[in-house]
C-alpha cells in the first residue's frame, strides 16, 4: 500500500514538535509489512521583502528533507494570513499540484490520507479527485468545532465530507460532528491518537522536581498548552487564587507560549499570586515527560479540544488529569481512577484541583491504561481502515461523481 499523507500540520526543521501527533500515526504506520508512506506538508510563501521573524523562519524550510524515516516534501503556495482564509485551500492545492501529479507518477499512490478538514482536506479532495484515487481525511478538532460556523468555509467542509472516501475523527463527538456536517454515517471510523510510551515514562517525583528546579514540597500543578484563548489558562490561574488560603504551598506551572502571554502575567500580579504562576515558554515534547512527572496533577481546562494528546502523555507518567468535560475528553477519561473532569467553571475547577491533591492515586494503574494505547495499536486501526476504503474504492462501491466545487 502506497501512502500520500497530505497535511501541512507535520515536523520541519524550523517547527520540530508541530503535527507531532501526526508524525507519530504516520510513521507507525509506515513501519508495518508492505507500506509505504510519502509527506507532502505546503508551507505557504512569503516574500524575501517581508522581515518578519516568523515569515522569515518560515522560508528557512527546506523544499525537501528527512523526518524520522519519512520523506517529507514542502511545495510553496501563495496565502494572505486571514484575507485569504476562504481561498486557503484552494491556493494551497494549486501549489501543490505539480509535485503531488509528478510523485504520483513515479509511486501510483493508493490514496491519499488527508489531515485537517480545511484547508488541508479540502485541498486533498481536489488533489485526489484530478488524479482520480481515493481520499482519507482526518478532522482533529478547530476544523470541525469552530471551522463550520464561518459562511464561506463551511460548504467546502461540506463537499470535502461527502466526497471522502472514508473520513476519521479522532474522538466520537468529532465524527458525530462530522455526520451532521454531511458525511455518511458509514464512511466513519473513530481513531484516537495514540501516546509514545518510549518518551512518556514515570521519573521519580523528586527526582523531575530537582532536574526542573521546583520547590520539593510544593503543591504543583502543570498545564501544558499553548497561551491562546482556547485554552483557557486564565481560568486556571484563578482557580490557583482561590485554593492559596488551603494549599498555601500551591504552584502553578504552564508549559507553552503564545499571544496571551502578557495578558496572563498581568492577571497573575493583579491577584497577588505572581509567585505561585510560572509561565516557563515552550519545551520540546520528548521534555514533557519530566514537567508531567514533577507534577501532582496536570490541568487541561479548554474550551474545545478534539483528543488532547497531554491527557495520555500524562497519565503514562503516572500524573492523574483535571480536565473540562469537552469534546474527546471524556473518551480519554473513562474512569473516576484516571483524573477528574469539570465545567469550565473557575469554581469547579479548584474544587476538583483540590480533591486531586488530596486524593491517593494508583499510578501504576495510570501508566498501564495510557500504555495500552500506544502508537502501534493506533497504526494497526488506521491500516485496516485504509485498506478497507482503498479496496471499496477500487470495486467501485465507494466512489462517487464528485459534483460542482462549492463557490467560496
Amino acid at each position: 500500500m502506497r501512502i500520500l499523507t497530505y497535511t501541512s500540520l507535520f515536523p520541519n526543521a524550523q517547527q520540530k514538535d508541530l503535527g507531532v501527533f501526526i508524525y507519530q500515526r504516520m510513521a507507525h504506520v509506515a513501519r508495518r509489512p508492505g507500506i509505504r508512506v510519502e509527506v507532502v506538508a505546503p508551507v505557504s510563501y512569503f516574500p524575501p521583502w517581508l522581515r518578519i521573524r516568523r515569515w522569515e523562519a518560515m522560508r528557512r524550510i527546506p523544499p525537501n528533507e528527512t523526518i524520522g524515516g519519512l520523506t517529507v516534501h514542502h511545495p510553496r503556495y501563495p496565502l494572505a494570513p486571514k484575507i485569504s482564509m476562504p481561498l486557503h485551500g484552494l491556493l494551497m492545492c494549486l501549489g501543490s499540484f505539480p509535485l503531488v501529479r509528478q510523485l504520483h507518477a513515479q509511486m501510483r499512490f493508493d490514496c491519499i490520507d488527508a489531515h485537517y478538514v480545511y484547508p488541508d482536506g479540502f485541498a486533498a479532495a481536489l488533489l485526489a479527485t484530478w488524479l482520480r484515487i481515493p481520499l482519507i481525511v482526518s478532522g482533529r478538532g478547530t476544523d470541525i468545532n469552530l471551522f463550520p460556523s464561518f459562511r464561506l468555509i463551511r460548504p467546502m467542509i461540506r463537499w470535502t465530507l461527502r466526497k471522502a472516501a472514508g473520513v476519521v475523527g479522532v474522538c466520537g463527538a468529532l465524527r458525530d460532528a462530522m455526520v451532521e456536517l454531511g458525511a455518511p454515517r458509514q464512511k466513519t471510523q473513530v481513531i484516537g491518537n495514540g501516546v509514545d510510551a518510549s518518551r512518556f515514562q514515570p521519573l521519580e517525583r523528586g527526582e523531575a522536581r530537582g532536574r526542573l528546579g521546583m520547590t520539593r514540597d510544593a503543591e504543583i500543578i502543570v498545564s501544558v498548552g499553548a497561551l491562546i484563548p482556547r485554552k483557557a489558562h486564565h481560568l486556571a490561574i484563578s482557580a490557583i487564587a482561590q485554593m492559596t488560603r488551603q494549599y498555601p504551598k500551591v504552584q502553578l506551572y504552564i508549559v507553552g507560549e503564545g499571544e496571551s502571554r502578557q495578558e496572563l502575567e498581568t492577571m497573575a500580579r493583579r491577584l497577588g499570586i505572581d509567585d505561585r504562576i510560572f509561565l516557563v515558554g515552550s519545551r520540546p515534547n520528548e521534555d514533557l515527560s519530566t514537567w508531567y512527572s514533577a507534577a501532582d496533577v496536570s490541568c487541561l481546562v479548554s474550551s474545545r479540544e478534539g483528543w488532547a494528546n497531554v491527557l495520555l502523555e500524562s497519565l503514562a507518567c503516572g500524573t492523574p488529569v483535571v480536565a473540562t468535560r469537552v469534546w474527546g475528553t471524556p473518551e480519554v477519561l473513562v474512569s473516576p481512577e484516571l483524573g477528574i473532569m469539570v465545567d469550565q467553571k473557575v469554581e469547579d475547577i479548584a474544587e476538583a484541583l483540590g480533591a486531586a491533591l488530596e486524593k491517593r492515586w494508583d499510578r501504576a494503574l495510570l501508566v498501564d491504561y495510557a500504555r495500552k494505547r500506544n502508537w502501534d495499536v493506533v497504526a494497526s486501526e488506521v491500516e485496516e481502515f485504509l485498506r478497507k476504503k482503498i479496496d471499496k474504492s477500487a470495486d467501485g462501491t465507494v466512489l462517487q461523481d464528485v459534483g460542482e466545487i462549492p463557490a467560496k
